[in-house]
């Protein structure tokens, strides 16, 4: 298993391959992404702090998934112009992925491991827009609930950034 976030191989919503090693250096929010949630709106708070701090290092990278109430049917381009459309998302998005279960992307199956969401569930993700934060460093800092509002998370990134 990656020990550290930068090691991790991703792709973009548009299919070209991305290394997370492109983010180092950066505070990162990992956040898994759906278009037809309840939490959808808060693709325009992540947006407002992405770009309030992106200057000071601040990146935030959206990972769509339809395991959850199968709220992300949508290809990629659907969920492209979905998110600029109605929120003028400019962080990065990458493709659909899994989180929970076997088939669970492995930058899903680190974060987990590395901070898990409390005694019930276990490390498993809940819902849609559960939120990870990485410091600088690569190391993951805090995990935040669905129901978290990104705004929520500012006093952290602030600390950190």
């Amino acid at each position: 298993m990656n020990t550290n976030i930068y090691n991790f191989k991703v792709n973009k919503l548009n299919g070209t391959p991305a290394d997370l090693n492109e983010y180092k250096g950066k505070t990162i929010i990992v956040v898994n992404t759906a278009s037809k949630c309840g939490l959808t709106p808060q693709y325009e708070g992540l947006e407002k702090l992405y770009q309030k701090y992106k200057d000071q290092g601040l990146v935030i990278l959206g990972f769509p998934c339809n395991q959850f109430g199968k709220q992300e049917k949508g290809n990629s381009d659907e969920i492209q112009e979905f998110c600029q459309v109605n929120y003028g998302v400019s962080f990065p998005m990458f493709e659909k992925i899994e989180v929970n279960g076997k088939n669970a992307h492995p930058i899903y199956k680190y974060l987990k491991s590395k901070l898990s969401g409390g005694c019930f569930f276990g490390s498993s993700i809940k819902w849609n827009f559960t939120k990870f934060v990485i410091d600088k460093n690569g190391k993951p800092v805090k995990r935040f609930a669905p129901t978290t509002k990104p705004e929520k998370m500012e006093k952290i990134i602030k600390k950190i950034i």
